[in-house]
């Protein structure tokens, strides 16, 4: 018995260290939106809200493409589909080659959008690779060590693109003021070309991986997704019949909203309070690296000590608590109340993708498209944060008041949301 629980957990650790390094691959490129706001807001010359179109462009594709994604994965199947998906951020890769050229920031935005479709296709497959590689109870804490695949990516990416793109920002800044159109022109176009050669070798990279993946050992889950689960055989017959699924999408919308808020201004809000790019450059790896040592936290405790809804609940507490202080303090001390919102939010993803999905039975597929729809938070959130803080009646600091609403839908969640509409799965299960 023991043999075959043993042999059992060797046939999914080769499944895990893939996937492991698909999460990788995630948070490298998701995270060096946190260098390019600010970047682009130099090279293309932008406001504080135009520079955070980068985030929308990027986010919103999950929202577009996340059911056609599942519409690929249906023909494909969960690995070819993950190649499939590699590819299409290649693609978008190289758009960065004119729009850098050209300096022309609809190409940049248009780049974002196509690698955010490439990352829709790879999320859709592998987020429930991970929760069904396991019992459910404890796929929280398979998530988390995904999580810190991911976080460990994006604290390397800010820092690596940053050191080629921001290196003399601040001299570049003030230097560009006394400068006349032409000279400013040059100046501009010298810097956007600083982003052509790291984005070449991020396609050359991504084409490597789909290739190894297309011919990997991982192996097809397909039947298990549709397998014996209760929920395959009961009455219901539409995926509107599961409400807690619906209120987990909006859960991970307000989730994600509030996640690259944290990562993605804290560059430009370092600026804001007064720090040079060269110091500020590295305060977004701060938050990532705050997720990593609370996915360390969730990887111990969940299921050992502490639920996954009582997780959520603790952490949603925790976001609250910071984002109140954040906007209550002042220089370093406000800039670490945001870094530690990454700590806080680190358990929300893991611990609100198996609450949502848990017995969905054959609307598996449907309802992990419809939990990366909720991405589309990070599209819309911080937008609104940019037209806020660019308003002189609020101002950066003040802006991030908008995402106490969020923890403390994510708390009610936590608490009761995840319970709507379980009750003919519970008794379908006894």
């Amino acid at each position: 018995m023991e043999q075959t629980i043993n042999n059992h957990k060797r046939d999914y650790l080769i499944p895990i260290i893939i996937i492991g390094a698909l999460f990788f691959i995630f948070g490298f490129v998701t995270w060096l939106n946190a260098t390019l706001i600010p970047y682009l807001r130099i090279a293309c010359e932008l406001t504080a809200f135009e520079s955070f179109w980068v985030t929308f462009a990027f986010y919103i594709s999950y929202f577009v493409m996340a059911l056609p994604s599942s519409a690929v994965l249906k023909k494909t199947g969960f690995k070819n589909g993950m190649s499939v998906g590699l590819i299409t951020m290649a693609i978008g890769a190289l758009v960065f080659i004119p729009a850098a050229t050209t300096r022309t920031y609809g190409l940049f935005l248009t780049g974002l959008f196509i690698q955010g479709t490439g990352l829709a296709i790879l999320q859709t497959a592998s987020n429930p690779y991970v929760t069904i590689l396991g019992p459910i109870e404890s796929a929280a804490k398979r998530i988390s060590i995904m999580g810190v695949a991911n976080k460990f990516a994006g604290i390397l990416s800010p820092v690596i693109l940053g050191a080629v793109v921001l290196e003399g920002a601040d001299d570049l800044v003030i230097k560009l003021k006394g400068m006349d159109a032409v000279s400013k022109a040059a100046e501009l176009d010298i810097l956007s070309a600083k982003v052509i050669m790291p984005y070449i070798i991020m396609a050359v990279v991504l084409l490597i991986l789909a290739g190894m993946i297309r011919f990997s050992s991982l192996p097809d889950v397909e039947k298990e997704t549709d397998g014996d689960d209760p929920a395959a055989s009961s009455p219901r017959t539409s995926i509107f019949q599961f409400p807690y699924l619906w209120l987990g999408v909006l859960t991970i919308f307000v989730y994600v909203g509030v996640e690259v808020i944290a990562v993605d201004t804290l560059i430009g809000y370092g600026h804001f309070l007064g720090f040079e790019f060269a110091e500020a450059k590295f305060f977004s790896s701060f938050t990532l690296g705050a997720m990593i040592v609370g996915y360390f936290v969730g990887i111990f405790a969940i299921p050992r000590f502490i639920s996954q809804s009582q997780a959520l609940s603790s952490f949603a507490l925790l976001g609250l608590l910071f984002s109140i202080a954040a906007t209550l303090t002042k220089g370093y001390t406000s800039i670490l109340m945001i870094a530690a919102l990454g700590f806080a939010n680190s358990i929300m993803w893991p611990a609100i993708w198996p609450l949502a999905i848990d017995g969905l039975g054959k609307f598996i597929k449907t309802g992990s498209a419809l939990l990366i729809m909720g991405i589309a938070g990070g599209a819309t959130l911080p937008l609104l944060y940019g037209y806020l803080s660019g308003l002189n009646s609020v101002g950066s600091q003040k802006a991030y008041l908008i995402m106490i609403p969020c923890y403390l839908f994510i708390l009610y969640f936590a608490i009761r949301g995840h319970k709507v509409g379980r009750k003919l799965v519970i008794k379908v299960k006894n």
